[in-house]
């Protein structure tokens, strides 16, 4: 347990698996001595555990449900227009690199007999973006599990995200932006897919 003092009147307690961090730390080590490191210079003796509880904290969504997330902050609402959260941070790891993928996501509903507390959508976001991930899945997972928890009229979603990947290896052009975007019920409609696009891009 790390305990993280993040004001006057509030801790974070941080819980790690201390086998899965044994056995984090010894690979991180052998990474740095793989690359000519001195795993026992000042600088780098704690980054072994440091990069060990890192990686957990970054995969964690391994260890969530989504579908429970939203279950349990469902509520029974006639409301029937469309709901959108926009701008939500997406902080992930694309899958082929090991390397950092960041940006924003936006996601819209139209309730069909119920709505979700609006704190969940980026619960969600996070549950499947705190794993090893590639852009394109990471959007059809969230839209899938929305789709099939709230069964509502239609949900959209657009996800635009840069990619060390490509901007410090690569092609390295560090001003390439990747949108992926997905659609089902009444957002494969064009009139409903305009509305959603033009109310994010405000």
């Amino acid at each position: 347990m790390e305990e993280i003092k993040i004001g006057e009147n509030y801790t974070r307690k941080d819980s790690y698996n201390e086998e899965t961090t044994q056995e984090l730390m010894q690979m991180y080590a052998s990474i740095i001595t793989g690359i000519n490191e001195d795993v026992e210079r000042e600088g780098l003796v704690k980054t072994p555990e440091r990069a060990a509880k890192a990686m957990q904290f970054l995969t964690h969504g391994y260890a969530m449900d989504a579908e429970a997330i939203l279950r349990g902050a469902m509520f029974e609402e006639p409301y029937s227009e469309m709901i959108i959260v926009k701008d939500i941070e997406v902080y992930s790891l694309c899958e082929h690199h090991l390397l950092p993928f960041f940006g924003k996501a936006h996601i819209a509903y139209i309730p069909n007999g119920h709505i979700v507390g609006l704190s969940k959508l980026p619960r969600i976001v996070d549950v499947y973006a705190r794993r090893l991930q590639v852009q394109e899945r990471l959007t059809h997972q969230i839209l899938n599990c929305i789709d099939k928890t709230l069964q509502p009229l239609g949900v959209a979603i657009v996800i635009e995200a840069q990619h060390l990947c490509m901007m410090m290896r690569g092609v390295e052009k560090q001003n390439s932006l990747t949108t992926t975007s997905a659609f089902v019920g009444e957002f494969e409609k064009t009139q409903t897919r305009n509305e959603f696009i033009s109310l994010i891009g405000k």
